[in-house]
């Protein structure tokens, strides 16, 4: 089950990579929804079938493959914006960023203590760099749908160093992380319709606008 993991991890590492990239938004938001579909069959790998593990990917192939996919997707249509043209760090200099902070994670990796089980997996790197990644992504785009892209990507992140605790979590804790992830989809997204409203655009460096 190890190769079986560590395969759908370096998946994970690409899409990173892809998200940080491309400029395209549709192209973002269906690569964070492919990301999502992989990260729900991590916990049936990674702990074998049980009614806990198939709860949890239940709800995360819903929430993060299905469901925030389909809302940004609906936005896009609505704003009419296609692509991310005016980043603050161009495409170039943050995939450079990204292959740097995720070899930082896989050599930081390496130095960890874990333990036996846990060592020959990819999930401490691939979770590292997958949350430095959301987080690139988070601090280099203008436009406030890509910026939510880079939240799903930072909490995917998240998600996976997650599961290796799952055995040891409670079911309710779990479900508290996916349902403050929604929230702050929701309030991102009132945030997406208000400044559309305001500015008859998706970039978020018009707020400064508001100053005094």
């Amino acid at each position: 089950m190890i190769e079986v993991s560590n395969f759908i991890l370096l998946l994970v590492v690409l899409i990173n990579f892809y998200t940080l990239g491309t400029s395209r938004l549709v192209a973002c938001i269906r690569a964070v929804a492919i990301q999502g579909g992989l990260l729900a069959l991590l916990p049936l790998v990674a702990h074998g079938l049980s009614l806990h593990t198939l709860i949890l990917a239940f709800w995360a192939l819903l929430i993060k493959a299905i469901l925030i996919p389909t809302l940004l997707t609906r936005t896009i249509r609505e704003v009419r914006i296609r692509r991310e043209m005016e980043p603050l760090v161009g495409f170039i200099p943050t995939l450079a960023l990204g292959a740097l902070v995720t070899s930082g994670a896989f050599i930081f990796a390496n130095y960890l203590p874990l333990i036996a089980e846990h060592r020959g997996s990819l999930f401490i790197p691939t979770a590292l760099a997958t949350f430095f990644s959301g987080f690139l992504l988070l601090m280099t785009r203008r436009k406030a749908i890509t910026q939510v892209v880079g939240y799903l990507i930072l909490e995917n992140g998240i998600f996976i160093f997650g599961i290796l605790l799952s055995e040891a979590m409670p079911l309710m804790v779990e479900a508290g992380v996916l349902l403050d992830m929604m929230v702050g989809i929701f309030v991102m997204g009132i945030v997406i319709n208000q400044i559309n409203r305001e500015f008859s655009t998706m970039n978020t460096g018009r707020l400064s606008a508001l100053k005094e």
